[in-house]
């Protein structure tokens, strides 16, 4: 993609109607359909000006801090090099190394991490009920330290995964099916089952098949939501993928069997999940550190989980997929039968068919993190992409 084709992204970039500068992305439905719009084509632009040789760096200084109060691989690089692609240095947050340890309190962390910060990167997905809270109560400091005088600018808070939603991965997978079927107004009216599969562990969040039910039902796709009975999402994201569904134009619909979510669908996301009540039972045994408690409620969520080693995304139920061509989604690591365990989600051969596609779906991920801090930051984002292309920075000598 050349110089012609980026100007083509950001002339399309300046017919949305936004209102992010300023704005944390935590939830995209609280993002319009055109801030959402607004987010793929940064992304792409971005993407396109790194691959034909042009630096993006919108800073020359500044901080990006990282805070991972949860194991990540994906999301954390990701966020690294979206934050190296702008310009930033990342700084990780280690809050057992810091004073929180000794009862700091969120409000003074957040400012005395923001003096020289452009962006807080969060993922906080552990405790239901208290991720996202978290997250808007780090915002609410950086309002009170810019009102103040003490922050010169607010840094912008991106989502990297809390209790109820994970942006950066829900825009990184539909980006990818953007591309994948020739643009996003051709996802409308396509099915796509959002399934529940077997897993071998208990405590996977919410977050992923909720972000994926929540975006999809602004696009005017066809969605079934399968699962087995008792692992029930939160309810009020359910109710509202519905009514966005219904908005939109398109469907939702829920069963409790995955044969009848894959027939006919031309997106398949198998991915497993702890029920919604075992994740409320959770959280105070967390916080108690009740370790007996813990083990005993994983003893009891194991077991049932293993009543429903059937969920596999099998070969079988690739065949009743539209054509038995479906695309298979994952936001990774996957459990593959056989090679990371005994029995899992995916199939060993069908997770090796669309390995590629799985990688590629991963790869829109720092692109996607970049545009919404950088949609975050600017007045006029597509003023900042011009003055980037304008500039044409090589990224490099060799």
């Amino acid at each position: 993609m050349g110089a012609n084709e980026i100007k083509n992204i950001i002339d399309r970039l300046k017919t949305k109607k936004i209102d992010m500068d300023g704005k944390d992305f935590l939830l995209t439905w609280e993002k319009s359909r055109d801030e959402i719009e607004a987010t793929f084509l940064v992304a792409d632009a971005l993407r396109a000006m790194r691959d034909a040789g042009i630096s993006p760096r919108v800073w020359d200084s500044g901080i990006a801090v990282s805070n991972f109060r949860d194991n990540s691989t994906r999301t954390r690089f990701s966020y690294a090099s979206a934050c190296d692609l702008l310009g930033l240095y990342v700084q990780d947050l280690d809050e057992g190394k810091s004073q929180i340890a000794h009862g700091e309190t969120v409000r003074e962390t957040a400012n005395m991490i923001s003096f020289l910060t452009e962006a807080i990167g969060i993922r906080d997905d552990m405790y239901l009920g208290e991720g996202d809270k978290y997250q808007r109560e780090v915002g609410k400091a950086l309002d009170e330290g810019v009102a103040s005088g003490v922050l010169p600018s607010r840094p912008t808070v991106v989502n990297l995964q809390s209790d109820i939603d994970h942006p950066t991965q829900a825009m990184a997978d539909f980006l990818h099916l953007s591309h994948y079927y020739g643009g996003l107004d051709k996802l409308k009216g396509k099915k796509i089952a959002m399934s529940w599969a077997y897993s071998p562990s208990y405590g996977k969040p919410l977050s992923v098949p909720q972000g994926i039910i929540g975006l999809a039902s602004r696009l005017g796709m066809e969605i079934v939501l399968a699962h087995p009975e008792g692992y029930d999402l939160i309810p009020e994201i359910v109710e509202l993928a519905e009514r966005q569904a219904k908005a939109s134009g398109g469907a939702f619909k829920r069963v409790h069997s995955m044969d009848a979510a894959f027939q006919g669908a031309d997106i398949v996301y198998p991915k497993s999940w702890a029920p919604y009540d075992v994740m409320q039972k959770r959280v105070p045994l967390l916080h108690e550190g009740n370790q007996a408690g813990l083990k005993e409620l994983e003893k009891q969520c194991l077991a049932n989980n293993a009543k429903f080693k059937d969920w596999e995304c099998t070969e079988a139920r690739m065949k009743l997929t539209k054509e038995g061509k479906a695309l298979y989604m994952h936001c990774l690591p996957a459990d593959i039968t056989d090679v990371s365990c005994e029995a899992g989600e995916v199939a060993a051969s069908v997770f090796d068919r669309y390995r590629d596609d799985t990688y590629r779906e991963a790869s829109y991920k720092p692109y996607v993190i970049a545009a919404m801090i950088l949609l975050g930051k600017s007045k006029d984002p597509a003023a900042t992409l011009a003055g980037l292309l304008k500039r044409s920075s090589a990224r490099s000598a060799i």
